[in-house]
């Protein structure tokens, strides 16, 4: 549990009921990172500038795969479930599923697989990276600005999702996602809080 100190919801005015406002819009709750990032509202709404920067290029489904592809990679049940939760406008829970279990084998294109092997690589061992990476996106077609852009959004992922297990912010588990989408996007991976 992180020892960050942080208002409840209805105890928040100012900056922090400003940050809280869209999950309780969007979620019904606030969840746990949110309430540890609102301490630095710049610094969160910097990271929220980096992603609204990254998403145009890449479209809101590529950029999905490839922060899911690198929670998954890191550890980041917090990042994979709520990332997962996000992705039910743009999958269906059984191909979400499938996603969370092995991108790899669930009907995906082949420039989406790709993407999020250079996510799970960026999350891995970026100095060991050289061009061959990154080619077989530009080979799938990727313009020199949505190559940067998906790695800016798996290194973007890295930075959030390490901040929380650094702080030991604890998963929230929206109450919304079916227990076999929340196994598959949780199960496998190492419990940061147990």
């Amino acid at each position: 549990m992180t020892i960050i100190r942080t208002p409840e919801p209805p105890d928040a005015d100012g900056t922090w009921a400003q940050l809280y406002a869209g999950d309780l819009d969007t979620l019904g709750y606030v969840p746990s990172h949110t309430r540890v990032m609102a301490t630095n509202p710049e610094a969160q709404r910097a990271f929220e500038a980096l992603v609204g920067a990254v998403v145009p290029s890449i479209g809101l489904r590529l950029y999905e795969l490839v922060t899911l592809a690198a929670a998954g990679a890191i550890g980041s049940q917090a990042c994979r479930l709520a990332h997962g939760r996000k992705s039910r406008t743009l999958f269906d829970d059984a191909q979400l599923e499938l996603i969370a279990r092995d991108f790899r084998t669930a009907g995906l294109t082949q420039l989406e697989v790709a993407a999020m092997e250079v996510a799970e690589r960026v999350s891995g061992d970026s100095a060991a990276m050289t061009e061959a990476d990154t080619l077989r996106l530009r080979e799938l077609g990727l313009t020199d600005r949505q190559i940067v852009d998906v790695v800016l959004a798996a290194a973007a992922r890295n930075y959030y999702s390490r901040a929380l297990h650094a702080l030991a912010v604890p998963p929230d588990v929206p109450p919304d996602l079916p227990e076999p989408l929340r196994e598959a996007l949780a199960g496998g991976l190492p419990d940061q809080h147990a």
